[in-house]
């Protein structure tokens, strides 16, 4: 029998629910594993925001160390918080079957976007999301928020001149919290980060068999195809989390792909947006589709606006 893997994971809730999924499904196949949580920087000082942190890997890092390190075999992430440049060694092995990938308005009661009253305090941790908002809503007083899941909604709670929090319908869902989503925003509203809904498994590059056996266990390749693009288009602007940039690879019933992506100034004020479609079925033609449709919305004044965005912060 092959040894027990171990699964390096943050220690939220949520991440745990991630990487158990994980370990679940290399069960399946008969590599039996077992979680070992890393705290990473982003989670040491859940404080600070997010802008602030000056590295893209707020969220992966030690636990890409730890991997490279040999102190676990793999890691789980969720996909949204890797970079799109992995560390020297480093492989994504694997990315699962996505979960809705929209972001949800959460009130203390159930609320719509129709709902907010003028002028209404809306938290979040996310420029991309402080940008949709304010283009969608210019009165709205964005507030920051950061944490894991139930620490924002414990704040939420606890806030009353706080109308509602944005958060990833995913990790509601994930975490069985769904009936706190008082609207799933549509994507004119409120584009998703790259990857979004999506798990990540990272492995040393060099285990070959590993990665297959991850692949084999939760690799979802219509789910893969579309971050592809996502993450492509992000990469080729030199976006982050810490940057408005947005978008989102939807399959379509031809076996097609539709990516969609935007970009948007921290006010609010100014938005390039684009879509391109390309063949389903192959991660390298959606890295090429990624590419192209960040080339042509940096031709259309992409560039300025993050380049402003990056020169400000929030």
């Amino acid at each position: 029998m092959k040894g027990l893997l171990r699964i390096g994971t943050r220690a939220s809730r949520l991440a745990r629910w991630q990487a158990d999924q994980v370990r679940g499904a290399l069960s399946v196949v008969g590599r039996a594993a077992t979680l070992v949580e890393i705290h990473t920087s982003g989670d040491a000082a859940p404080n600070v925001p997010l802008h602030q942190f000056g590295n893209r890997a707020v969220f992966t890092k030690e636990l890409d160390d730890a991997v490279l390190d040999r102190r676990v075999d793999l890691a789980v992430h969720s996909l949204k918080d890797l970079p799109t440049i992995l560390p020297e060694g480093l492989a994504l092995a694997a990315v699962t079957v996505r979960e809705d990938p929209r972001d949800a308005l959460v009130g203390r009661w159930p609320i719509a976007w129709s709902d907010l009253p003028k002028g209404a305090v809306v938290a979040t941790s996310s420029p991309r999301r402080r940008a949709q908002l304010l283009r969608g809503r210019p009165d709205l007083a964005i507030t920051d928020l950061r944490g894991n899941v139930e620490t924002r909604l414990a704040k939420l709670d606890s806030t009353a001149d706080w109308t509602a929090v944005v958060l990833a319908v995913a990790g509601l869902v994930r975490l069985g919290l769904a009936d706190r989503i008082g609207e799933r925003l549509s994507f004119d509203l409120m584009l998703p980060a790259p990857g979004q809904g999506a798990i990540a498994v990272t492995a040393r590059a060099e285990d070959q068999a590993l990665c297959s056996t991850v692949r084999e266990a939760v690799h979802d390749e219509v789910t893969a195809c579309c971050v592809s693009a996502e993450r492509a288009f992000l990469g080729r602007l030199e976006g982050g989390c810490q940057v408005p940039v947005a978008a989102l690879g939807m399959p379509m019933r031809d076996g097609s792909i539709r990516l969609r992506g935007r970009v948007v100034s921290l006010g609010g004020d100014r938005a390039i947006e684009g879509t391109l479609s390309f063949a389903g079925g192959s991660e390298r033609a959606a890295e090429v589709a990624g590419i192209a449709l960040a080339k042509r919305l940096r031709s259309e004044g992409a560039g300025e606006i993050l380049a402003a965005a990056r020169n400000t912060g929030v």
